[in-house]
């Protein structure tokens, strides 16, 4: 099984030093706050004016940008959805955000990525809903495409990081 592929961290998505990071963005793609501000920061001017010829992004899909700064070569932007309750599709949006920057990875022959709680910040997701979805989402991936060496999992806070290990080792348990 592919999941030996899967990490749990607690760090900076920022300084990964990994082929791609995942940036949890905004429609616009012109920055925020959380994570996608610190990745525009970190990245610098010239993410943003890659942004902006890209003229923005829907929720559940996926776009890819170059690293500029970051340690990472790649920047792949998701949106995720943002959080009405459970009733309005979130789920199924916030998965493809996951299966999206994954057919990019392919796409791009992109080996290794991380990954950051998309939609668990600002977009007020539950965090232990969201990580279960995410890790099982990756890892269905992961079984067909096994040219992804490494799938990081990049948490902010001990809260994140602790609700991220549990859904991986409940995913284990399932297997």
């Amino acid at each position: 099984m592919e999941i030996h592929k899967i990490s749990v961290i607690q760090g900076d998505i920022t300084k990964q030093h990994v082929d791609a990071i995942v940036n949890a963005a905004n429609n616009t793609l012109l920055g925020g706050g959380g994570v996608d501000g610190a990745i525009h920061r970190a990245a610098g001017p010239r993410l943003l004016e890659e942004c902006k010829l890209i003229g923005g992004c829907k929720t559940g899909d996926a776009v890819i940008t170059l690293g500029y700064r970051l340690p990472a070569n790649w920047v792949i932007h998701t949106v995720g959805p943002v959080w009405r309750g459970g009733t309005h599709g979130e789920a199924g949006l916030l998965a493809n955000c996951y299966k999206n920057s994954l057919r990019l990875v392919v796409k791009h022959n992109i080996h290794t990525v991380a990954f950051p709680s998309i939609s668990t910040g600002a977009y007020n997701y539950p965090v232990n809903d969201a990580s279960y979805i995410a890790v099982k989402t990756v890892a269905a991936f992961l079984k067909t495409n096994p040219s992804i060496q490494e799938i990081r999992f990049v948490c902010f806070n001990n809260a994140t990081y602790s609700a991220y290990m549990h859904a991986l080792n409940k995913y284990r348990q399932e297997i």
